[in-house]
């Protein structure tokens, strides 16, 4: 996985050949999320508050 970061427990990671729209995965513990990085918002999965 390409790891961008890591903190507070959450992994965030992006692919060089994603498809579109732009954006960055996120887990932490079980959750899993994708985020569109424009606009910002939730494309894909969960993640607690």
């Amino acid at each position: 996985m390409p790891e961008v970061s890591r903190f507070l427990g959450m992994v965030i990671a992006m692919y060089f050949d994603d498809h579109p729209p732009p954006r960055f995965h996120v887990t932490h513990g079980e959750e899993r999320a994708q985020v569109r990085i424009d606009p910002p918002g939730l494309v894909n999965g969960t993640l607690s508050p």
